[in-house]
């Protein structure tokens, strides 16, 4: 296994997403702060969950293909490991 995590190549695309959920964070606050319509702000809170998710998802794909299928071709206890790292990503996602 690589000693570079998985979303390595994908990287700044992360990153400028993340950087654009925080500018909606930033403007959720405004808006209330501002005391603006409360479907204005809901409307903005289901868009920044959805990108939030857009990335969870991004790196759990990238976690599966890099690390989960790394450790199950060399075997082992880390293979299961993994395993289990990957279903309780994906309990958690399912769950929020």
């Amino acid at each position: 296994m690589t000693d570079h995590p998985g979303y390595d190549a994908r990287k700044d695309d992360f990153l400028r997403r993340l950087r654009r959920i925080e500018g909606q964070a930033r403007g959720l606050q405004r808006m209330v702060d501002e005391d603006k319509y409360c479907i204005d702000i809901l409307t903005q809170v289901s868009a920044m969950t959805s990108a939030l998710e857009s990335v969870a998802l991004g790196l759990l794909d990238d976690h599966l293909h890099h690390c989960v299928v790394g450790a199950a071709a060399a075997g082992g206890p880390e293979a299961e490991q993994k395993l289990a790292e990957a279903s309780a990503a994906i309990a958690r996602l399912v769950r929020s």
